[in-house]
């Protein structure tokens, strides 16, 4: 998965004014209580990510 595509889904789940935001305010346990911007920043894999995310929210296995 590419930068891209992981904001996409982050957008189109969050809207666009709420996924930023909440990408760089949400700290996630999984992700060593870092945000998903600072975990991209880190360079941890944007799927790897993604899926920190997804299980965060609780999103649809479909969406996953």
């Amino acid at each position: 998965m590419r930068h891209s595509e992981f904001w996409d889904r982050m957008f189109h789940h969050l809207g666009d004014d709420y996924a930023e935001f909440w990408g760089s305010h949400h700290a996630i346990g999984s992700l060593a209580s870092r945000t998903a911007m600072q975990a991209l920043e880190d360079g941890v894999e944007p799927l790897a990510v993604w899926r920190a995310v997804h299980a965060e929210l609780e999103l649809p296995h479909r969406d996953r």
